[in-house]
């Protein structure tokens, strides 16, 4: 019963999780989730026809020519057919089509979605993949941001799709939010470009799909798909230089004294460094260390004294400040909105 009672959990109690799922393919809300969805459902029809055709014969054969007490020279072999040009060419030309019929399907698909006609509404964004986090780049607004993408949902009879342009600042990465595309490759000196176009407002789930070093797994995506009102509110809120309390200057100075400046931005200080993500708003973004933990003041005080706390292996190394320092570069960080 325990390994029943397993099973149960398993295969029934999360059946609504897999198949509804944050990142679960079967539940496509953007046009090229929707075709490779429909490309999936046509191969998985196609694969179990073949199954139930191949296991039908199997099972027949198995009680058609089973042994029985009644066979006579049970020890002899049977007569032996050698060739048959009707079965032969049944299961050559059958694949074939099978094959083509695929293939077609396949190259529709790719075609529709790499070539569909752009709009003159769209939003470039520019992604850029960093060993173990996102960039990402608003050309049209002066917006530069990471680890979470914000883009506005597209109306299905008047489409406002958001075209992302990819690449790589260090190693192979790989975009694939499953809800709403197919995954795509950033590769370093190679331009990639992808189009999305929610039609559902909410946040969807990603993850880099490409190994990329020790913390691949922990390279997360997080797109909200807004409405127009609250892509714009964002939009506003990034444009403006983060406002910092005049209480909390003692923790900009010591964000400046270190080496914080070397790898990170806030705009209106002397960080320009571009080499970790932008940190102007970190404090109105829901995550730190690319979606791996919420965004609170004690996760944020423990990622500064030790990266490694949440990420072995992360490149930002530990900053070795004293808990008074610390306490105080936290409280900074936390008023960047």
């Amino acid at each position: 019963m325990k390994a029943l009672d397993i099973w149960y959990v398993l295969a029934v109690q999360r059946l609504p999780d897999v198949v509804h799922g944050p990142t679960s393919i079967f539940s496509p809300d953007g046009t090229p989730a929707r075709s490779a969805f429909g490309l999936s459902m046509l191969v998985l029809s196609i694969t179990l026809g073949i199954f139930l055709i191949v296991g039908g014969l199997l099972f027949y054969a198995l009680i058609r020519f089973r042994h029985r007490p009644s066979d006579v020279n049970a020890a002899q072999e049977p007569p032996q057919i050698y060739g048959s040009n009707q079965i032969e060419l049944s299961w050559t030309v059958v694949p074939i089509l099978i094959v083509v019929m695929l293939f077609l399907a396949t190259a529709r698909v790719i075609y529709s979605t790499e070539h569909a006609r752009r709009p003159r509404e769209t939003l470039d964004v520019m992604v850029i993949g960093h060993q173990f986090w996102w960039e990402y780049r608003y050309p049209k607004y002066g917006v530069v941001t990471a680890n979470e993408l914000h883009i506005p949902v597209s109306d299905r009879t008047h489409p406002t799709p958001t075209y992302l342009t990819m690449s790589s600042a260090d190693t192979n990465h790989s975009f694939w939010i499953p809800r709403l595309a197919g995954k795509m490759d950033v590769i370093p000196n190679k331009i990639n470009i992808m189009w999305v176009d929610p039609s559902t407002a909410g946040l969807y789930l990603g993850q880099c799909a490409q190994y990329c070093g020790t913390q691949h797994a922990k390279m997360l995506l997080r797109v909200y798909a807004d409405t127009p009102a609250e892509f714009s509110a964002w939009i506003a809120q990034q444009q403006k230089q983060a406002v910092q309390n005049a209480s909390e200057s003692e923790g900009r100075g010591v964000f400046e004294r270190n080496s914080c400046i070397s790898c990170h931005t806030v705009a209106g200080t002397v960080a320009t460094g571009r080499f970790g993500p932008d940190l102007t708003h970190v404090a109105s973004r829901d995550t730190v260390a690319s979606g791996a933990v919420p965004n609170t003041p004690a996760n944020v005080r423990a990622f500064v004294a030790d990266p490694a706390h949440f990420k072995p292996g992360a490149l930002m190394p530990p900053m070795h400040l004293n808990d008074h320092d610390l306490d105080a570069v936290t409280a900074y960080l936390a008023t960047l909105k």
